[in-house]
């Protein structure tokens, strides 16, 4: 008998296939005039965003930190952002901001994700779930703020277990700092959610992102 309750789903069981780590790269893009067209209007929606802030300082008066990006731990040991699934009669734009509010406590009146931030979407189709990111800049001071409101979230403790901040740097031996990031687990596409974000909000180049994710792959190497 297990007592603990490990390796069950419980009342988890109806949205278990969301975000395994089988077939996690299957993601296809969709087409913004698409997004809210009627193919998708059955499928199962999640939102999610990117809160960053443009930063100049420098780690340890060596690397430069780019920007502060926040991203957290789930509840299943798995990277991603802040969101969640939409809700029925819930549109996507609001559904990411109540995920907000319940995983970080961010106060949407004063920070809202609107139609504007939104980045890209993916459907999964093995699934059937459409994936809406959304991207917002606010002030360095604002978001650091926002990061120590993080831990008195509703969600805090259970759907979210820490917030942390994205190290965009390579140290010297080339796979230290955000190769070796980018060799954790991620929930669904976030991994790719954030290189896309990366590259079109002009906070790291092409090459860089391409030499980082190439490093990242040795960086996995070298776990086995």
């Amino acid at each position: 008998m297990n007592d603990t309750g490990d390796n069950t789903w419980g009342h988890l069981a109806s949205t278990s296939q969301f975000g395994s780590l089988v077939d996690a790269n299957n993601h296809q893009y969709i087409e913004k005039d698409d997004i809210r067209s009627e193919k998708y209007k059955k499928y199962s929606h999640a939102s999610h965003c990117m809160l960053y802030a443009k930063n100049d300082s420098k780690v340890f008066d060596i690397y430069k930190c780019r920007a502060t990006i926040l991203m957290h731990l789930r509840f299943d040991g798995l990277i991603g952002f802040p969101g969640g699934l939409v809700d029925d009669g819930e549109d996507f734009v609001h559904a990411v901001n109540r995920e907000l509010r319940e995983e970080i406590k961010l106060d949407t009146v004063k920070y809202p994700i609107q139609e504007e931030h939104h980045m890209v979407s993916h459907v999964h189709e093995s699934t059937k779930l459409c994936l809406h990111f959304f991207a917002r800049e606010i002030e360095l001071k604002d978001l650091c703020s926002i990061e120590k409101t993080c831990l008195s979230a509703p969600d805090y403790g259970e759907e979210v277990l820490g917030t942390f901040r994205v190290p965009l740097y390579t140290m010297g031996d080339g796979l230290r700092g955000f190769p070796a990031f980018l060799s954790n687990s991620f929930v669904g596409n976030a991994r790719d959610q954030l290189l896309h974000s990366l590259k079109i909000l002009g906070i790291m180049t092409a090459a860089e992102l391409s030499a980082a994710v190439t490093a990242s792959k040795e960086v996995l190497k070298n776990k086995k």
